[in-house]
């Protein structure tokens, strides 16, 4: 093999910087090669268990499962080989690796399809969604796994390019797959199928991007180079390249390194509008989410908030909210206007209120009473005004009268119990917790543990009176 010349190392100075020995770049060609073999019967082991492992741990929305099947994973192997292939020009090794490559992806889906299709439920989890909306910082990812993985390859490793770890793991080949899978095996989900067939081609077309410029710049085309794997092979050129006619013309302008060069740059250009368009909607929405929470804080306290609720979508943000405080619907209509023009997009604004830690407190502080069958007997038989004025002075202790004024009540006894009628003024009505807890108090004040509670609603006028009624009927 022809040693290099101090004008070759000259003309490949990255192999020094990086430490790579240049006899030893014939040797990782051939790794390279052997790790591209498609006739192995424990690389398409691999492939099925990572795909198996990956697909049940996305199933499980277990990280450390996904981990896992990323470290057995072989599929850098044949995606090395088409890098070196572009940048080699050997025609042979990288018809080899696409064709291992392809059958590969198409084994690995399949089997995570037949996967999903045997467990009895389809629930999409969070490590399959997130795996769905790949954005140009994927691409980033995998343009520097690929970078960092192809210098660990031409430094010589003895353990070939398929066990690189760290690389594994970040670039992360085999889950996409997986979620390909699910999409497949759970009713042919074409969203999530088509996300994360964009994710898994991002990845891919970095990585090799990667590896073409790395072999490029340190020389694995080199005379040298060629010269000993042509040796290796027992005299066949790398590229397989036929001697002459028409067809070796043809190969030989596809062979240019301008060629590949653009192809490559096509491929990235391709694959970079569709993951712009996903980075700037992902900027758009948090943007977005930033001004809806600071609006929110003015529309109401944080302290009185109990639960949030925010959606944003493409065109419509959807807003819950359950606070202890009423919010005034001008102040709603405010915020509501102010916030569509602030995002551009349609506001569904939503606040319901509940009552406060406090009252719920006072209301179940009147619980401790205990009450008797004999007691609720005895109120029954008890002149009718007594009763009402009992109950009027019950519900002034313990109605929330500045949040729900009441116009008016009645109480009706008979053979199946006393029930207690009361109207109240309010533009939402009590929730069901209210109720049921100013039930249990009159229970309690006043000693019938069967007591009924019909609490019915009348929209405020329009004058805006919301004085309290406790006026019964006699």
């Amino acid at each position: 093999m022809p040693s290099e010349t101090p004008s070759n190392t000259k003309r490949w100075p990255l192999q020094t910087w990086l430490g790579i020995s240049a006899a030893a770049k014939p040797k990782v060609y051939e790794q390279i090669f052997a790790d591209s073999d498609f006739k192995s019967l424990s690389y398409w082991l691999e492939i099925i268990f990572s795909a198996g492992i990956a697909t049940l741990g996305l199933i499980e929305n277990s990280p450390a499962v996904i981990i896992g099947a990323m470290l057995i994973s072989p599929l850098m192997g044949p995606i090395m080989a088409t890098g070196l292939a572009l940048a080699a020009g050997d025609l042979y090794l990288g018809i080899r690796a696409l064709t291992n490559l392809l059958a590969s992806v198409a084994l690995s889906i399949a089997f995570s399809g037949l996967v999903v299709w045997l467990v009895p439920f389809h629930s999409a989890t969070s490590e399959i969604i997130s795996r769905t909306t790949p954005n140009l910082l994927d691409l980033a990812i995998a343009l520097f796994s690929g970078l960092a993985g192809s210098v660990v390859v031409c430094r010589g490793r003895e353990d070939g390019v398929t066990a690189i770890p760290g690389v594994a793991i970040a670039v992360a080949l085999m889950p996409p797959l997986g979620v390909m899978g699910f999409g497949l095996g759970s009713g042919v989900n074409l969203e999530i199928i088509g996300g994360a067939g964009l994710l898994f081609l991002t990845n891919l077309v970095a990585i090799v991007a990667s590896a073409f410029l790395v072999f490029l710049l340190v020389g694995m085309s080199a005379p040298e180079v060629q010269s000993a794997v042509t040796a290796s092979r027992g005299g066949a050129h790398p590229s397989g390249k036929p001697s002459s006619g028409v067809f070796a013309r043809i190969l030989a302008a596809g062979a240019k390194l301008h060629w590949r060069a653009a192809m490559i740059l096509i491929l990235l250009a391709s694959i970079a509008i569709p993951l712009q368009r996903a980075l700037l909607q992902v900027a758009s929405e948090t943007s977005a989410r930033e001004i809806v929470e600071g609006d929110l804080r003015r529309l109401v306290p944080p302290g009185a908030v109990v639960s949030q609720q925010v959606t944003v979508g493409k065109d419509e943000i959807v807003i819950r909210l359950i606070s202890t405080r009423r919010v005034p619907g001008s102040k709603m209509a405010q915020v509501r206007e102010d916030l569509k023009l602030r995002t551009g997009r349609d506001i569904d604004l939503s606040v319901d209120a509940i009552a406060t830690g406090s009252a719920l407190a006072a209301l179940v502080a009147h619980l401790t009473r205990s009450s008797s069958p004999a007691a609720e007997d005895h109120k029954a038989n008890q002149p009718r005004q007594e009763l009402l004025d009992e109950v009027r002075e019950a519900i002034q202790q313990i109605w929330p009268l500045s949040d729900a004024p009441i116009q008016g009540f009645d109480v009706v006894t008979g053979t199946t119990g006393t029930t207690i009628d009361v109207r109240y003024q309010a533009r939402n009505a009590l929730d069901d917790v209210s109720i049921h807890l100013l039930l249990q108090s009159l229970r309690s004040k006043l000693g019938m543990p069967d007591l009924i509670l019909n609490a019915e609603r009348v929209q405020p006028s329009p004058a805006g009176n919301r004085s309290s009624v406790l006026s019964g009927k006699p």
